[in-house]
Order: C-alpha cells, then sequence, then structure tokens
C-alpha cells in the first residue's frame, strides 16, 4: 500500500476533492469522512438546498456549487483548482427508462470537463458483473460510463460492487420488504443467482483509501465482502436477523423481468421504473474476480449477517444517515398562475409554543402515521403502488426530523423553515399536481396560529373529476389532521425543551 503525504502533526495533506452526488446514498455518507480525514470538499449538487441541514455542508473546509452536469456550460471552472474527483452519480431515478443515455452524457461532458480542469484522477463507483455478452442493460450502462470517463485520458480508478447493504439502501429495502411482507415467495429463477454483497462502510473505506493508494490509479477493481451466496439465503439471513420464521421461497422458470419488477414494486418502496432495471440485473452472477482491492487497500470486511444487522440496528435508533429515495432531480414547485387551482385551507389557535408545533408537524407520515384517518392514507397509497406510484413504502429518513429534498412517504419536501414552514409536494400517481403546506404564525411565545393548506390544479376532466372524488374526504383527513397535531404540540410543549431533533452521524 502506498504512503499517504502526511503534515508533521501527522494529518493528511490537504487536498481538494471534487465529490459530485452529495445528496446521493453513498456520498451523502461519503463527505462528512473525507473532512474527517482531512480534505478540502468542493461539492456539485443540482440542489443545494437538500444539504441545508447536514452538519457537514457547513464545516469552512467544504465549498457547495449548484451545478447541472448536462446544462452547465461552466462545468471545467467548477472542477479547476481541484485534485481527484468522485463521481457517484446515477440517474435511474430521475432518468427512468432512459437512464442509460443519461448517463452516459453526463460521464462524457465531465470526462472532458475533467480534461480541461487538468484534474489528477476520477474515481467511480460502478457496478460489479461478469463480463461479456448477456449483461443487463443496467450492468452495461455501468461499463459504458467507465468507458466515457476514460474517454479524455484522465486516469480512471472504478470500484465495482454489487448489493450495498447499509441502512437506507435500495438493496437492504429491497431484502426487508420481501422478507418481512412474504412469508411465501414465488420468485423467479434469479433467486438462485450468485451474489457478493459489501457494507456500505466496507464501500466507504475503499473509496477513501484509493485517494492515497497509487497503485489504484488507473485500475479496475472488484470490490465485495467476504459471503458469496445466492439470494435465496440472502433472504433467509434477512430473516432470521429480523427475529422472522424461516421464509418459503419457490423459484419458477416463467417470471420475466417485467413480471419480477411489477412485482417487486407492489411489494417493496422501489418504483416500477427503478425496479425493472435492477431485477434484469439480478439474472448476472455479480462476484469479485480476484481480491486485489484488499491486498491495497486492506481493511476488515462485514459479512453479511454483520452488515445487515448493522443496518437494522441503525434503522432502530432513527440514526439512518441517507436513504436511496432522496437522490434525483428535485422538481420545480407548481406554477400556480393560471388554471384552475383547488385549494383546501384550514387554520386553528393552538395554545403552544410555535416549535412545539412544528415539530408535531414534522412527525407526520411514516411510522407515526398521519394523526388521523391513517386506514384512508394507507387504502391511498395502496391504489398508489397498484398504479405504478411510490405509496407509503418509502416512509421517512428520522422519525421526527425532516429536510429538503427527502422522500415522506408519497410525499417531497419542497420546502422547510425551522419552526415556522413545511411544504410537501405530492409524488403519488394524480391527474394533476398537489401540495400540502403548514405555516406557523407566532401571535405570542406560548401560542400561535397553524394554517394548513392543500392546493390541487388538475389536468384536465380527470383532475376535475379527482378533486371532487376526494374532497368529502378532507374534512375527517385534514380536520383529524389538524386536531392530532394541536393535541401533540401541546403534549410535547410541556415536555422539557431540547434542541430541535436531529439525526445522529456516524
Amino acid at each position: 500500500m502506498a504512503s499517504k503525504p502526511v503534515h508533521i502533526d501527522g494529518r493528511p495533506e490537504s487536498r481538494k476533492i471534487l465529490l459530485t452526488g452529495a445528496t446521493g446514498y453513498v456520498g451523502g455518507r461519503l463527505a462528512p469522512r473525507l473532512l474527517r480525514a482531512g480534505y478540502k470538499l468542493r461539492c456539485l449538487v443540482r440542489s443545494p438546498s437538500k444539504l441545508d441541514d447536514r452538519d457537514w455542508a457547513h464545516d469552512p473546509n467544504v465549498e457547495i456549487v449548484a451545478c447541472d452536469l448536462l446544462e452547465d456550460e461552466n462545468l471545467a471552472e467548477h472542477l479547476r483548482g481541484c485534485d481527484v474527483a468522485y463521481y457517484l452519480i446515477h440517474s435511474m431515478i430521475a432518468a427512468g427508462s432512459d437512464y442509460a443515455e443519461t448517463d452516459q452524457r453526463m460521464a462524457q461532458r465531465f470526462a472532458e470537463a475533467a480534461r480541461d480542469a487538468e484534474l489528477s484522477r476520477i474515481i467511480y463507483l460502478g457496478g460489479l458483473g461478469e463480463l461479456g455478452e448477456g449483461l443487463s442493460e443496467h450492468l452495461r450502462s455501468r461499463r459504458e460510463v467507465e468507458d466515457s470517463l476514460a474517454s479524455t485520458g484522465v486516469p480512471v480508478t472504478v470500484l465495482r460492487a454489487a448489493m450495498i447493504i447499509g441502512s437506507g439502501s435500495a438493496s437492504f429495502e429491497i431484502l426487508r420488504y420481501l422478507v418481512e411482507r412474504l412469508p411465501i415467495m414465488i420468485t423467479p429463477k434469479w433467486v438462485k443467482t450468485e451474489c457478493q454483497p459489501i457494507g456500505i462502510r466496507n464501500v466507504l473505506g475503499y473509496l477513501i483509501d484509493c485517494l492515497e493508494t497509487s497503485e489504484t490509479i488507473g485500475e479496475t477493481l472488484d470490490i465485495g465482502g467476504p459471503d458469496v451466496l445466492s439470494y435465496r439465503e440472502l433472504m433467509r439471513i434477512m430473516a432470521k436477523e429480523l427475529g422472522l420464521p424461516r421464509r418459503i421461497v419457490i423459484p419458477v422458470p416463467v417470471l420475466t423481468p417485467r413480471l419480477s419488477s411489477a412485482w417487486i414494486h407492489l411489494v417493496t418502496p422501489l418504483s416500477h421504473e427503478i425496479a425493472r432495471p435492477l431485477a434484469e440485473g439480478l439474472r448476472n452472477r455479480v462476484v469479485c474476480r480476484d481480491d486485489r482491492a484488499q491486498q491495497l487497500m486492506p481493511q476488515e470486511l462485514l459479512s453479511v449477517r454483520e452488515a445487515i444487522d448493522y443496518a437494522i440496528g441503525k434503522m432502530k435508533r432513527a440514526e439512518v444517515e441517507t436513504v436511496w429515495s432522496a437522490s434525483g432531480v428535485m422538481p420545480g414547485d407548481p406554477d400556480w398562475a393560471g388554471g384552475t387551482v383547488f385549494e383546501d385551507r384550514r387554520t386553528m389557535q393552538i395554545d403552544a409554543p410555535p416549535w412545539a408545533i412544528y415539530r408535531a408537524v414534522c412527525r407526520i407520515g411514516g411510522g407515526h402515521g398521519w394523526y388521523a384517518a391513517d386506514w384512508l392514507w394507507r387504502l391511498r397509497g395502496w391504489m398508489d403502488r397498484i398504479i405504478g406510484g411510490p405509496g407509503l413504502r418509502r416512509g421517512r429518513r428520522d422519525p421526527q426530523h425532516v429536510s429538503y429534498g427527502e422522500a415522506l412517504d408519497f410525499w417531497r419536501v419542497t420546502g422547510v423553515t425551522e419552526n415556522r414552514h413545511l411544504r410537501l409536494r405530492a409524488e403519488m400517481k394524480l391527474p394533476g399536481e398537489a401540495v400540502l403546506e403548514f405555516e406557523i404564525n407566532r401571535e405570542h411565545d406560548e401560542r400561535a396560529e397553524l394554517v394548513q393548506t392543500a392546493r390541487f390544479r388538475p389536468r384536465g376532466l380527470l383532475g376535475l373529476a379527482y378533486w371532487y372524488s376526494v374532497l368529502p374526504f378532507h374534512h375527517i383527513v385534514f380536520n383529524g389532521m389538524m386536531r392530532g397535531i394541536r393535541n401533540a404540540a401541546v403534549e410535547i410543549a410541556r415536555e422539557p425543551r431540547s434542541p430541535a431533533p436531529v439525526p445522529t452521524r456516524s
């Protein structure tokens, strides 16, 4: 392993690192660890507001730059002055069925900008899988990104990983939901396919260690944990770690990738757009070809059982650092000017301080529910899953704290001001655009007005029919929610006041 340049105080020599994907699952965890290792960061993100509640984003050694890799004409300037760049972008969530073409275009533009900015290296986290014919579109797209990143002569280090297991990862959520909800599973024949999962902490370890390991420059390295096992065995281990009875798995040869993705969509939080390429990829054996990564960058590798156990523990302690569902493009808020816009506005005076009301509002969704008529919310979530929407299964990252850009059941947080305001934009399948907004107007220290506003802009006659069909339920749902928030706020105000809840980051 190459020696690391150090200052006389023993810390790594300070270098500026360019990080893409800082709002994503891996990048959001990598950033604070790079800072702790002594590096400076410049983060290119589409929506800087997504990082507002991340403690590390306010570190003086961090620059946040708003940038769209496909559109920004100053991309090379954004990269200039950095030494190494992490490329941790994947557009599957944002681009849907066109993700492969979008990924290739972004990678090509980034490679050209890296050359013009004279970066010394690009580090890319790609997908593990057998080479040659028969690769799924998902894995083939990852290979094309590798080629595009290397096309301009900037050295590229590629780390190829299979299933990443960690709290909040898409792979972990798929496994957990399948095992929790289906005691008997009719599965495709790919359930017998071998894979070599890796814990998220080991992925982060390799990403950081390769920075100062010169032997990794220009190399493609497979990274995986110590276990090679089938997806059926993975399900068995997950069931045991969750304390559930052994699951019965019946593989059948007739389930196509289309049917498999529909099955994953219905049972897990993933949409069918994401489930389809993942289901196709499951037919490929994803096992490391050698252990060169571990030889060059030795670390203690977590077994599958240990990785799952750590992830479950993080989830139970509400210490989930990042989640897969927060990735992707933030849609612009609907332009409410022009056209028909329906509004349901309700107000309530609450004998509680604004901070207590805000905390009560921020508890909605996830495991806590919606304060009233939860059965109606569950029914709406089930209907949404049936027609291809996210439903309620995405849950939320933390049971009390919300941040800009994160998913909250079938909503997305598009506006948040502590103790004053929360705005949610609907991502369920709708014949129109919907927003649910909460405003807290302080009257004095121990009293405030809560304003709850639902707005809906219909698309065509179907949108009009939808609004009038759900209107009778608004009194039950929204009035009940207001009363529930009021009661919760009063209870919170009676508790000893402490700082606003912030999830533990470790």
